[in-house]
């Protein structure tokens, strides 16, 4: 006699938490899962500069931004080359760090050319 195929409306009930060893053994693989990916709490402290270095208070302000232009071009330059010895995710990161460098020094290079010098 020809076996009669199986009802697709008919469903059997399939849950993790039939027997109690599978109800331990999802409850671990969900402790286990939040612990891995869950986002971690992060408590952040004020930014606080440290007082070791420290601009001279008369450097004027053409001088000061000249720095920081070169400043951010030269870690612009120094991120582009580690990009390169990077793949995938990490080398998109090192890209756009760069590009927010690249970004500050256009802004930086601006103020400099509004900067009126002194004579």
């Amino acid at each position: 006699m020809p076996e009669t195929p199986p009802d697709p409306s008919i469903t059997e009930s399939v849950s993790p938490y039939e027997s109690g060893t599978s109800r331990k053994l999802h409850e671990a693989a969900e402790r286990a899962l939040d612990h891995y990916l869950a986002p971690a709490h992060i408590m952040a402290t004020p930014y606080t500069p440290s007082s070791m270095f420290l601009v001279n208070p008369q450097t004027d302000t053409e001088s000061l931004l000249a720095n920081a232009c070169e400043s951010l071009a030269s870690a612009t330059v120094m991120l582009g080359d580690f990009a390169c010895t990077q793949e995938g995710p990490s080398r998109n990161t090192a890209l756009g760090i760069a590009q927010v460098l690249m970004l500050g020094e256009l802004a930086v290079n601006q103020a400099l050319d509004n900067v009126v010098p002194k004579e």
